[in-house]
């Protein structure tokens, strides 16, 4: 399952700097993340400042 971001993202880019598999990139509003290229590794969730990234 890939993870998801919600609307508490403030759109640091510190998820997409962490990602490993660059599955992360800047959406309208917020930071998105590619379910296709997401392989559910968590990178992200520990670099989110406001705790917006979650497992699906």
């Amino acid at each position: 399952m890939a993870h998801k971001i919600n609307d508490e993202c403030v759109s640091c880019g510190a998820c997409a700097a962490a990602c490993p598999v660059s599955a992360i990139s800047e959406g309208e509003g917020k930071y998105v993340v590619d379910a296709d290229a997401c392989i559910d590794c968590g990178a992200c969730e520990g670099e989110c400042p406001t705790g917006a990234i979650q497992a699906d």
